[in-house]
């Protein structure tokens, strides 16, 4: 892995005493740093015990628009990006990114190590008081950088921004083709990262939605069981509203048995970062309904706890399948869609072509 780290400062102090911060440790305990970027937001916990100086120096350059307007310079894919240098302001000034504000305050070691989303001053090779403003996120652990670079701060939210903005394309130098700007940062108290969507939703809430399959056979609208398998209907709301089930297909075709659909490798593009994060496994629901026609259930392994996205609409009568799969919900208009989907020419139970689901979208009466 090639690191775009440190340069030569040209904007370094010149001999003055390294930057030591006004605050106590507990003025600047509990607070985060919420920096929206081009690509989205990013909040990054601060911490002081480990670095006092260096958070107080954050804390005021993020109190003064140090880092608005500044851009990510320099990026390893899905390894580390590097900001907060002020030259990069001016795109004018590219080939100085990575030089600017330097200088500044004197390394603090701690035991802090280097996880993902881990953020920690860039510094001069062997000047111990070359730290500033300049910072790098990694993406995932690099213990290779542990006591080389002072931790002052953790991403609790936006991981998955990090890791585009890690994509970028760079130059032979490893720095960024085009500009990932920080649009604007801003010092907060701490705050709890959301809870997931439908998560904290009431039973009664959450059975005002439906989900409408979008076909090239029609729509086909799902009412949910929020009642009885409650974990399994707040997924699915979960992953329809993240997209995780548009541009996949029906891959499975049994004809007087189910259809089924929501397999993640039958998707026309990868997963988000974001879409990755919300896909989780089920414990079962099983409950006494019966498997017949329109009813909506979840495909699992040999594994009662590995439902996860696929699932199926019976088509026929499948009594089999009573008290052994998690029945989710049941299908209240475009039954029609189904059967046209169910009488598809197959190899076996696998479509001959593609039967798309365009997108799931989710109604709320």
């Amino acid at each position: 892995m090639t690191l775009l780290l440190c340069h030569t400062p040209v904007m370094a102090r010149g001999g003055q005493d390294p930057f030591v911060t006004p605050l106590s440790v507990e003025q600047m305990r509990n607070k985060q740093v919420v920096i929206e970027t081009t690509e989205g937001m990013v909040v990054i916990d601060l911490l002081p015990d480990a670095a006092p100086n260096h958070v107080g120096l954050i804390m005021g350059h993020v109190a003064d628009g140090g880092l608005d307007g500044t851009s990510f310079h320099g990026m390893v894919p899905r390894g580390i990006i590097q900001g907060g240098d002020p030259f990069s302001k001016d795109p004018d000034r590219r080939d100085e990114y990575g030089r600017g504000g330097l200088g500044l305050v004197a390394t603090e070691p701690s035991d802090e190590r280097h996880t993902a989303g881990t953020v920690s001053a860039v510094g001069v090779p062997g000047d111990p008081n070359s730290d500033g403003t300049q910072f790098l996120i990694t993406v995932v652990a690099q213990p290779g950088l542990d006591r080389h670079h002072t931790i002052w701060g953790r991403v609790v939210e936006g991981l998955p921004v990090v890791t585009r903005i890690s994509e970028t394309a760079v130059d032979a130098d490893g720095k960024a083709i085009e500009r990932v700007e920080i649009l604007a940062a801003t010092i907060r108290d701490w705050a709890p990262p959301p809870p997931p969507p439908f998560t904290t939703e009431t039973v009664d809430e959450l059975a005002a939605y439906r989900a409408v399959l979008e076909t090239d056979a029609g729509p086909i609208t799902i009412e949910l069981f929020v009642d009885l398998a409650p974990a399994h209907a707040r997924n699915f709301l979960r992953l329809a509203d993240a997209g995780v089930y548009d541009g996949m297909a029906f891959h499975r075709v049994a004809p007087g048995f189910v259809v089924q659909t929501g397999f993640i490798p039958s998707r026309d593009a990868p997963l988000t970062e974001e879409q990755r994060a919300v896909v989780d496994t089920l414990a079962p629901e099983f409950s006494d309904t019966p498997h017949v026609k329109g009813i909506v259930s979840m495909a699992r392994g040999d594994d009662e706890a590995s439902a996860s996205t696929s699932f199926f609409i019976v088509v026929g009568d499948a009594t089999e399948l009573d008290g052994v799969y998690t029945a989710f919900g049941r299908v209240t208009a475009g039954m029609e869609a189904v059967d046209q989907i169910a009488a598809a020419p197959t190899e076996g139970e696998t479509p001959t072509t593609r039967i798309p689901l365009h997108r799931v979208t989710l109604e709320r009466d």
